[in-house]
């Protein structure tokens, strides 16, 4: 009962929400706010972050040919039509690389949230370094411990399904945890795995002089996206305010600019405070986005620190129009 119960409550949902919202629709033209994180192919992606540059394009222009594209951070109240909002999360290179020439190529503009810990370093992000301990690496011990007072037990790893159930509580517990726990635990896993950290270059974050190159496009608008990529939520409100204004003013000090919308990390609602919110309008953002398991189409009443997003996976544009019409109603 239990495994079936997420799949009918996402259904109970839709059932009650889709004609409420076609209704909604009706009063006022919605704004659907796209999520993506990466242009690229990858051999592996267990969080299925990446979009081939071959379907993203296909996206691109079926969005180009079929709705009028807005950018974040203009003001949504006079649109006369459904519109669609294109958004990026994190600072991956391959936004500059390989997602920017397509956006200029179709004519797209997006918004890119940068997390500035890891821009200009050459490291990975966190669950990039775990799956090239746990997924990749191909001899292991046949147990890990965590070593940790709240979160430490132990997990079998003798197969590679125990790696995976592995992999995936870890990702849980890092989600949840500090930058300083995460840092932590990598550490110990290095130490049981007899690995190093080594960055792949396929998942580096930008570079300063590369996101300074990404801002220059008339196509683009950087916003913050904290300094660690840590869930709000696990931080005092001091700590939660450093985030921001850290990661704002790095922004604004190697671009040049005025940053003025914000993403939360992860960004569910369960991952940031109502103390959250009101720290983004005290630092000075007018927007900030949410993430893709809030649902919903943002409209004139869309509270603008709350805005819903929809995460795109990596689609054929068959399926991310069919995808597209679910989005506009539920």
């Amino acid at each position: 009962m239990k495994a079936i119960a997420p799949t009918f409550r996402r259904a109970l949902r839709t059932a009650v929400c889709t004609p409420v919202n076609r209704l909604l629709n009706l009063v006022d033209p919605p704004v659907v706010v796209l999520l993506y994180h990466r242009v690229t192919t990858l051999i592996s992606d267990p969080e299925m972050l990446a979009v081939s540059p071959d379907n993203f394009r296909a996206q691109m222009q079926h969005l180009k040919d079929n709705f009028p594209i807005v950018r974040f951070e203009e003001d949504w109240a006079k649109a006369s039509k459904p519109a669609v909002a294109i958004t990026f999360d994190d600072g991956y290179a391959d936004n500059l690389l390989e997602a920017l020439p397509i956006l200029e190529e179709t004519g797209v503009p997006a918004t890119f949230f940068i997390s500035t810990g890891t821009i200009g370093t050459g490291a990975e992000f966190w669950w990039h370094e775990l799956e090239h301990i746990l997924l990749e690496k191909q001899s292991l011990p046949s147990s890990f411990t965590l070593s940790d007072k709240r979160y430490g037990r132990t997990w079998s790893t003798a197969t590679d399904r125990e790696r995976q159930e592995l992999y995936n509580s870890i990702v849980r517990l890092m989600n949840a945890g500090t930058a300083a726990q995460r840092d932590l635990w990598l550490m110990q896993l290095h130490r049981w795995a007899g690995t190093e950290t080594t960055p792949v270059n396929i998942h580096r974050a930008m570079t300063v002089e590369e996101l300074r190159l990404l801002a220059e496009s008339s196509r683009v608008t950087i916003g913050a996206h904290t300094v660690t990529h840590t869930r709000l939520s696990s931080l005092t409100v001091e700590a939660q305010r450093e985030e921001m204004t850290t990661s704002r003013q790095q922004l604004e000090t190697w671009l040049g600019q005025k940053i003025t919308v914000f993403s939360y990390p992860f960004g569910r609602r369960d991952e940031y405070t109502k103390e959250s919110i009101a720290l983004c309008r005290d630092v000075g953002f007018v927007k900030a986005a949410a993430n893709f398991n809030f649902p919903g189409q943002a409209h004139r009443w869309t509270d603008p620190y709350q805005i819903p997003r929809h995460l795109v996976r990596n689609w054929p544009v068959e399926m991310f129009a069919t995808q597209l019409r679910g989005f506009l109603t539920r």
